[in-house]
């Protein structure tokens, strides 16, 4: 039986994109024309099923000759071989770079090596990610990385610039870039019930008050790596921990802050000073590196755990976190305001991120 169509040319490049998703979830041709039909694009087209296959088809081969200009995204811009709507780039590469958030939380945190790649097999079953969408997000953040790496400037203003991606998800970039560079631990059992974007913020947090751009905008590696020079200095919060008389007149003062506010005060009061000389010691040991990847089971092992045995809720750790650093201010022998404050403003964001009462 034949067939009549209606063909009509054109230079602008035609781009179904329920088919680019397909394409990116890594369905195979004739996977995405069933789901195409199960969709009822047939009814909706008034076409037959090797109308669907050939489009299909043709859909993408154009995706995979679009591909190797999404790994530079701005030679999208400047290339004449195919005509491409301004917001329809922005959707290409948007969407090119999207990443399953089940997937990254895998790999966040670990090295963006060859050794990874091998465990995308793996990942791929335990997430139900197909492989081939598991291997286009990593070789992303692999790219991206390197790109990055090594330039001057914010983080995610260079990953906005080079990728032209939206600030929302240059900013999900930067985190992973960032917990890749520090290779923070995120895959205890203790940490599984942190999402991508518990952490994520903290990386944000971290970015913006720990590290050597939080102090120099104009260094390489400035969003990258900690402020080793800062680092050091959080040694001298041992001071509030080792000096006894400090110790409880800190005490005396968060506690004098806290009585009546609180059905938790007991507990908070009598757990004070091991609470105390958990936060501090985490400071003091960041000037090692494997210290500094075990910085969030650390909080959660030495802080969050001992707070939710005692029931505390969500308001009674904001409540405490803050009388607990401000109070810190009026000691009169106390001497590093600043580094303390460096230090607990991101320590009590963090931990308000990752208290689940």
């Amino acid at each position: 039986m034949s067939v009549e169509l209606d063909v009509f040319v054109g230079n602008t490049t035609i781009m179904d994109e329920e088919v680019y998703q397909l394409w990116l979830d890594g369905y195979t041709v004739n996977d995405a024309v069933k789901v195409r039909m199960e969709g009822g694009v047939m009814e909706e087209c008034e076409a037959s099923a090797d109308v669907l296959l050939s489009d299909t088809m043709d859909q993408y081969r154009t995706f995979q000759m679009c591909e190797r200009l999404l790994y530079s995204p701005a030679k999208l811009g400047n290339q004449l071989l195919f005509q491409i709507p301004p917001h329809l780039q922005a959707t290409l590469i948007e969407r090119y770079y999207a990443f399953d958030d089940a997937f990254v939380r895998e790999i966040l945190g670990k090295k963006l090596s060859k050794g990874t790649k091998k465990d995308l097999d793996d990942i791929s079953a335990k997430t139900n990610v197909t492989l081939k969408s598991c291997r286009r997000q990593f070789d992303n953040f692999k790219r991206v990385f390197k790109v990055v790496e090594e330039l001057k400037g914010p983080l995610v203003e260079n990953i906005h610039q080079h990728f032209l991606l939206s600030d929302k998800l240059s900013r999900d970039y930067a985190a992973i870039v960032f917990f890749a560079n520090n290779r923070f631990e995120t895959g205890k059992r203790k940490l599984q019930y942190l999402t991508f974007q518990d952490f994520a913020f903290c990386a944000g947090q971290l970015i913006s008050s720990w590290t050597v751009g939080a102090v120099d905008n104009m260094v390489e590696d400035m969003d990258v790596d900690l402020d080793k020079e800062f680092l050091q200095e959080l040694k001298e919060l041992k001071i509030l921990i080792n000096d006894k008389d400090l110790l409880d007149q800190h005490k005396s003062l968060v506690c004098g802050a806290l009585r009546g506010k609180t059905k938790s005060f007991t507990e908070m009061e009598a757990n004070f000073k091991n609470l105390s000389r958990g936060l501090v010691n985490i400071a003091a040991k960041l000037t090692n590196t494997k210290d500094v990847r075990d910085f969030f089971i650390d909080l959660v092992e030495k802080f969050i755990e001992p707070c939710r045995s005692d029931r505390w809720t969500a308001a009674d750790m904001r409540l405490y976190l803050t009388h607990y650093t401000n109070c810190a201010h009026i000691l009169d022998t106390f001497k590093h305001q600043v580094v303390w404050d460096r230090y607990m403003g991101v320590v009590k964001s963090c931990i308000f991120k990752m208290y689940h009462d």
